[in-house]
């Protein structure tokens, strides 16, 4: 039995605020509000700690697939401080969703990210 509060949504709502980010110092404002400061992000192309390598794997993201916002798919499961939620990465030209992945994060007392497993279920060849 799952117990979704606002505490998690709020959460994953920050977590996808900073992927969104383009901007350098919207990134960099995003980053700080979603993570703690040592908090980490891991998933089969990444394993990184940190604002500024969060920042990276984020900005790599954008250059990978320029035109590209992650969306949330479904609603956040969350109990405790761990939540878990899927999301697609979307064209925003034609609507196509070539990304998509599942995410579990967990949270320190104040709702801020200090850990990410990241799980990608589709993704495009070559990519």
């Amino acid at each position: 039995m799952s117990v979704n509060t606002d505490r998690h949504e709020s959460a994953v709502a920050r977590y996808l605020e900073a992927w969104n980010a383009r901007e350098p110092e919207a990134l960099a404002k995003a980053v700080a509000a979603a993570w703690t400061a040592d908090g980490s992000y891991t998933d089969p192309l990444a394993d990184v700690r940190g604002h500024e390598q969060i920042t990276a794997v984020i900005t790599a993201a954008h250059a990978q697939f320029p035109g590209f916002a992650f969306r949330l798919l479904g609603a956040v499961d969350g109990h405790h401080d761990t939540a878990r939620f899927s999301w697609e990465l979307v064209n925003e030209a034609d609507g196509s969703a070539p990304v998509a992945g599942f995410d579990v994060v967990t949270l320190d007392a104040e709702g801020r990210i200090r850990q990410v497993l990241g799980f990608l279920d589709r993704v495009p060849a070559g990519a």
